[in-house]
């Protein structure tokens, strides 16, 4: 299995509730193919840089995860359907640099 982590930006006009239904989800498509979520990380509410379709900010979450590609690849499908999510990004993380020790 290799090691993803995915930063995904909810609708800032979700409510609570339904975003955290959102979240819980997200991390079940994982689990319920056979993948690993190995850390949760909600960054909370931001502005954004620029406008996307007219939103000014969004709630940001990252996921730490174990899968295999098939599980990575039904994810972003999944998330690419969700209303609820603005952007997303699914990164590698296998082959990531470990920074320098000073």
């Amino acid at each position: 299995m290799s090691k993803y982590e995915v930063m995904y930006i909810v609708n800032a006009n979700v409510d609570e509730d339904k975003r955290k239904q959102l979240i819980a989800d997200m991390a079940n498509i994982i689990t319920s193919n056979g993948g690993k979520v190995t850390g949760t990380n909600e960054w909370g509410m931001r502005d954004f840089a620029y406008e996307i379709d007219d939103m000014t900010k969004g709630y940001y979450v990252v996921v730490d995860f174990e899968s295999n590609a098939d599980t990575e690849k039904e994810l972003d499908r999944l998330m690419r359907i969700n209303g609820s999510i603005v952007r997303h990004m699914i990164v590698n993380t296998d082959d990531a640099p470990v920074p320098e020790a000073k």
